[in-house]
């Protein structure tokens, strides 16, 4: 589907009937940080070499423009060292990609930054280097991304502790979110069958600096990885996780695989 102005289009479809993609989100990449989470989706990249990427949303934290005030004086990135950290993780994922498909559905930190612009320099919209996109070039924008008329991917729906069991109910069919860093399978039953509520975590260390002030040392209900998502004749299988086990290794299927070299 064809973008129209500087909007987002509504929605992508895959086309994919066998085969696996890899979905990450919440990266909220910030300058000078490397997690294990993104050095285990490198990994799995390199090794499943999947049909598609998608980056479920909040790759940009945007700390310096959020609409929250700053916690005692907190220093934050500036919005070009936040773009570059950006860049430079996004351009390890599609060297490691290859011929994938890049999909990134919009997140709401990712949305401060034109809601920034658009508010303040209204002007400015037809500018290049205004919207986000045009920092991305290599992954296509989107609301939500199907793949045939079971399995969507969007970055946030319902709220809350059981959200990924509420969106699967509401929706009525599969649905892989973001926002809540939760990194959780749902599965749901009813006349219709086997349905799944995914959660796809954090890329992010949940105690990494985009959280520390606002969190006051808190202990959170986050994890840290991404999920691998496998269609066998256009049907989802049952989706798989992979988190973070130390500083240097992820699990996967009931083993602990060494990342450190990414």
């Amino acid at each position: 589907m064809a973008e129209v102005g500087n909007e987002h289009p509504k929605r992508l479809d895959l086309g994919i009937e066998n085969g696996q993609i890899v979905v990450f989100s919440d990266a909220h990449f910030w300058p000078g940080m490397r997690t294990t989470a993104f050095k285990g989706l490198l990994c799995f990249i390199n090794e499943l070499q999947p049909r598609a990427v998608i980056a479920n949303g909040d790759l940009f934290d945007g700390a310096g423009i959020s609409r929250h005030p700053s916690i005692a004086w907190e220093k934050v990135p500036s919005v070009i060292d936040e773009l570059k950290a950006c860049e430079a993780a996004l351009e390890e994922i599609e060297f490691a990609a290859g011929d994938a498909k890049l999909i990134w559905p919009l997140g709401n930190h990712d949305a401060r930054f034109e809601s920034k612009l658009s508010a303040n320099a209204p002007q400015f919209e037809f500018v290049q280097g205004f919207h986000l996109k045009d920092h991305f070039p290599s992954w296509q924008p989107c609301w939500a991304v199907w793949n045939g008329e079971d399995t969507v991917i969007k970055h946030r729906w319902k709220g809350g502790v059981h959200a990924a069991h509420n969106n699967t109910v509401g929706s009525g069919v599969n649905i892989v979110t973001g926002h809540l860093h939760s990194l959780k399978v749902t599965p749901y039953d009813d006349y219709r069958g086997t349905r799944f509520g995914v959660d796809t975590g954090t890329l992010a260390d949940p105690q990494g600096p985009q959280f520390r002030a606002y969190l006051e040392e808190s202990p959170t209900n986050w994890r840290s990885g991404f999920v691998v998502l496998t269609f066998k004749d256009g049907r989802l299988l049952w989706p798989e996780i992979v988190s973070v086990f130390d500083r240097d290794h992820v699990q996967f299927r009931g083993e602990v695989i060494n990342v450190s070299k990414f």
